[in-house]
């Protein structure tokens, strides 16, 4: 069997360090890191996001290895790295065919780096070389220069289905004794997945139902008539019920555009500050938003601005919460008391925002901490957050694959993703609900852009 030589593109030591360990495989295969890699990593450093934690950790791996040598050779030269875990080739050519256009920098870039893989090639001849990247215009160019080209295994990896509302057939004659039953005395193939249950009986009639400790929690529209916002239809009364119960440690929602998941997920939370069960709302939300280099949080000057952008969602939904509770109390809707409102919500259940690079080092205690749009952050990110909460916490992770904005993270591979995984089994060290929110309710915009474009989505 041939040795591999894997040739890195810089997005795979973005996406996740650890790539670096599971594609050495013990040192069973070669590493080599493109001198321009070395440079868009040096770029990186400087962001404040997950992006630049990366770039960072990857300058103190290089800080830590040895030299076993530099090769040089006519034209380019190697330099050979190694530790216990590692071995990492740099190799840097002298002059390169690809000018740097620098408003085609990324592009150029690509192509010095498919340079140095046709280098590798040459000069470990008799091995396989494999030019590993997540991007799929850069591995075109490397097939275009004879360069055998892979994605991430993990990219090609399966999302199970899930089946978190669970139809079952059962006479309506059982239904009045189904409230704290045994699920499994129901249903013998329940699994940890049917978070949720339709009974449905031949008759037409239908009841809803959470589980809970594998016992049936009926849904009653009574479990909403204390809350200032209701939820509308049926995926959101289950969530807000599993909120409600406080029986859960982790909460897991995908959920599409106009679902009303972080709207549901703040009005619950407040309602269990209200109960006293918790202290404070603590609202997370990943600082990798756009493809575009100007929203990046490392372009934007001050902290407080830098995060105004992020937190819009927790804003916006704050605001609508306000208005409904100053209709309610047929109180006049104007700037000043809605911003007036605010800030008694704010301080009322002590509302905090947090990203990620601020979370190393603390502990969150009886809060209930929302994860918002949690397909942008990878999994290294996810158990940074969770392994900051300590027993009193509740966390609710928010967000929908349809809607990646992170370059580096797919529908495979991301923390959303990652945690709904591990909702096909028990946990002996916390509880567990998700579900999927697929209905829009913000109106005829949302219902419109649904339907056309997620059919054009889903038709390719």
């Amino acid at each position: 069997m041939k040795e591999k030589i894997y040739v890195l593109d810089t997005n795979i030591i973005l996406q996740n360090i650890q790539n670096l360990n599971r594609i050495s495989d013990n040192k069973t295969n070669k590493i080599v890191i493109p001198e321009i890699v070395l440079l868009e990593l040096e770029d990186k450093k400087k962001l404040l996001n997950e992006l630049g934690f990366y770039a960072r950790e990857f300058a103190r791996l290089l800080a830590s290895m040895k030299i076993k040598e530099v090769d040089y050779k006519p034209g380019y030269k190697v330099v050979k790295l190694f530790n216990e875990e590692l071995v990492l080739n740099i190799i840097s050519k002298d002059n390169y065919e690809a000018k740097i256009e620098q408003n085609y920098l990324s592009e150029s870039n690509d192509k010095r780096i498919i340079e140095v893989a046709v280098v590798a090639q040459e000069y470990y001849k008799g091995a396989q070389t494999i030019f590993l990247s997540l991007d799929v215009y850069a591995r075109t160019f490397a097939l275009f220069k004879g360069i055998k080209a892979e994605t991430l295994h993990d990219d090609k990896s399966t999302v199970p289905k899930f089946e978190f509302v669970k139809h079952f057939s059962l006479d309506s004659t059982l239904f009045n004794s189904l409230e704290l039953s045994d699920i499994k005395n129901i249903d013998n193939e329940y699994t940890y997945e049917n978070f949720c249950y339709c009974f449905e009986s031949e008759d037409g009639n239908k009841i809803y139902a959470i589980i809970i400790n594998e016992k049936i929690n009926i849904l009653n529209e009574a479990d909403f008539k204390t809350l200032s916002i209701k939820p509308v239809n049926l995926k959101q009364k289950l969530f807000m019920k599993a909120i409600l119960s406080n029986m859960y440690d982790l909460l897991v929602i995908d959920a599409k555009a106009g679902s009303g998941k972080t709207l549901m997920s703040i009005v619950s939370a407040m309602r269990l500050i209200d109960l006293g069960h918790y202290d404070k709302i603590v609202y997370v939300r990943n600082s990798i938003e756009s493809l575009d280099k100007g929203a990046d949080i490392g372009y934007l000057s001050g902290n407080e601005e830098k995060f105004r952008i992020y937190n819009m969602a927790l804003s916006d939904t704050l605001e609508f919460i306000a208005k409904k509770q100053l209709r309610k109390n047929e109180n006049r809707e104007n700037k000043e008391s809605i911003e007036s409102k605010i800030d008694e919500l704010s301080s009322k259940y002590c509302i905090e925002t947090l990203w990620p690079g601020e979370a190393r080092g603390r502990t969150l205690s009886s809060a209930i901490v929302i994860m918002d749009e949690w397909q942008n952050s990878s999994e290294k990110t996810t158990q940074l957050i969770l392994s900051r909460l300590d027993e009193s916490c509740m966390a609710i992770v928010i967000g929908s694959n349809r809607q990646i904005d992170n370059l580096y993270l797919n529908k495979y591979n991301n923390g959303l993703t990652t945690l709904l995984k591990q909702t096909n089994e028990k946990h002996p060290e916390l509880k567990m609900f998700a579900i999927e929110l697929e209905k829009a309710v913000r109106g005829k915009f949302a219902e419109f852009t649904e339907r056309i474009f997620d059919k054009q989505t889903n038709r390719e």
